[in-house]
């Protein structure tokens, strides 16, 4: 067999090492306590105690990005859905009360573009230095046949701990306890066959000026990143007392997620004058005819992440995540649930209703 055959089968092997030396600046610049080695192993290594832990329980999740990566190939731009895949890893993990510690991804492709990747993967390491967690390896996969020319797929993988007592279930939470909302940075990750849908249907195109806000192009509008809301809410969950549950809004929209959380029996009521209900959600309700319903269990509807905690903290709440850069407001109550309609969202008067 020739030498380059693999080449000729369709996997660059030298490329593949190309890629893991130009991305290993990237992964260095995550390194936190607790970090062991670097790229090239067989297996990644993380020591707990180091990172500060007595007691952890560990915490995982694994998640991607969905068809939003359609729309970042489609446009071609790759430098933030990268931030996307590490936000649905780590903010998961962040609702059990857990620090994230490392990260590991997963790209694939038909013939490995090492620009792309490259791109791709300094997008992950950003998200990486936003969550405080190491990225500690990954994997690069070249598939002929299996992706068409130019597509890629990705998937993310991070591991957090938790001290035993301080994780977050939900279970203390009671009637009359305060709902504050955490502005989210748009549609974030979910949702987006519908919205590619939308943007068919009334024939806009990617590459024109955003209809909705000052983003170049309407691309780079729906491909802002996700937020992470690690560094604002860790402090106030290893504080204790502050916080009983957290609900971070991703597919199942508001209407899907806050359940999760919330013991059998209650609810919780939200007042929708008291939130922003951004640009982009006016712009696909609008031009998709979507309802409020619609619209609720679908998308965040400027909600990233809901906190639910004792009324005499949330004043205290409140002031803590703003003063991290995030915007948090009082947005409803915890209610006992009289019917299976475990959220109530109340649109009279709203933004919702143009």
């Amino acid at each position: 067999m020739k030498a380059n055959a693999y080449k000729e089968a369709g996997v660059d092997i030298v490329a593949g090492d190309a890629l893991v030396e130009r991305i290993k600046p990237f992964a260095k610049s995550t390194n936190r306590s607790g970090t062991m080695g670097g790229l090239g192993g067989f297996g990644a290594l993380f020591d707990t105690k180091a990172a500060g832990f007595k007691d952890p329980v560990l915490v995982s999740s694994t998640d991607g990005v969905g068809t939003k990566l359609r729309i970042a190939i489609d446009a071609n731009t790759h430098d933030t859905v990268g931030i996307d895949l590490v936000a649905m890893c780590v903010n998961d993990i962040l609702v059990q009360g857990a620090e994230p510690l490392f990260f590991l991804d997963y790209f694939a492709s038909s013939q490995l573009n090492v620009d792309t990747a490259a791109t791709v993967i300094e997008g992950i390491a950003e998200g990486c230095r936003q969550a405080g967690c190491a990225l500690i390896g990954g994997e690069t996969a070249e598939m002929p046949s299996m992706y068409e020319k130019g597509d890629y797929d990705l998937a993310g993988f991070s591991v957090g701990a938790v001290e035993r007592e301080q994780v977050l279930t939900g279970e203390s939470i009671t009637e009359d306890d305060v709902v504050i909302g955490i502005a989210s940075n748009g549609i974030h990750s979910n949702g987006y066959s519908l919205v590619r849908k939308i943007v068919s249907d009334n024939n806009f195109t990617y590459s024109e000026k955003s209809p909705f806000d000052d983003a170049p192009t309407l691309g780079h509008a729906l491909l802002r990143p996700t937020k992470i809301y690690v560094r604002a809410l860790l402090p106030l969950i290893q504080k204790g007392g502050l916080i009983k549950g957290l609900s971070h809004i991703t597919g199942g929209g508001l209407t899907e997620n806050i359940p999760r959380v919330l013991p059998d029996g209650l609810g919780v009521q939200l007042d929708a004058k008291l939130w922003s209900f951004q640009p982009v959600f006016k712009w696909l309700k609008k031009y998709g005819n979507l309802t409020n319903d619609d619209m609720s269990v679908t998308y965040n509807c400027g909600l990233g992440m809901i906190v639910i905690t004792p009324k005499d903290k949330a004043e205290e709440v409140c002031t803590a995540i703003n003063a991290s850069g995030e915007r948090a407001t009082v947005i409803g109550q915890v209610v006992k649930a009289e019917t299976d309609i475990r959220v109530g969202i109340n649109h009279m008067d709203t933004e919702w209703a143009t």
